[in-house]
């Protein structure tokens, strides 16, 4: 929106005015439940490394309960809670992990590997469309962190 004021004497002054950007609105992270009823879930210690960045990905977590670091050079980028996910990336790109997993707290996981995942994929149409979901989230949280 531009302004532009002219002063008794003649002379003009122009002020461009600017909307302020939004800030992002934080939410909390998205929950799958899809696993709410499985059996085939580990207790795993706090401490415990999942896997390790440059590590084959060759399944995705989901955590029934308790809390994983996520962490890329030592840093600690997402805390993943019940009903979170984790390295799914590597499934979906087939690459080598881009981060390590620690358990923070003790956790109740269920390991996903790549049969499983495909299956899910195509069975559960909404089990893909909420994995996709989860993945903006994260893309859209970590560019606002970013900016």
């Amino acid at each position: 929106m531009r302004v532009a004021l002219q002063y008794c004497d003649g002379t003009v002054a122009r002020l461009t005015l600017h909307a302020p950007t939004p800030k992002p609105v934080a939410r909390p992270p998205m929950k799958i439940h899809v696993f709410d009823n499985t059996t085939d879930y580990k207790i795993v210690p706090a401490g415990t490394v999942i896997f390790k960045a440059g590590d084959a990905g060759d399944s995705m977590y989901a955590v029934l309960g308790g809390e994983v670091d996520i962490l890329v050079n030592g840093k600690v980028i997402e805390t993943v809670g019940s009903h979170g996910i984790f390295g799914e990336m590597a499934l979906v790109e087939d690459q080598p992990r881009s981060a390590d997993a620690v358990v923070k707290t003790e956790a109740k996981l269920v390991k996903v590997d790549r049969n499983r995942f495909l299956f899910m994929v195509q069975q559960t149409p909404y089990f893909a469309l909420h994995l996709i979901a989860i993945v903006t989230e994260r893309l859209r949280r970590l560019m606002a962190e970013k900016l």
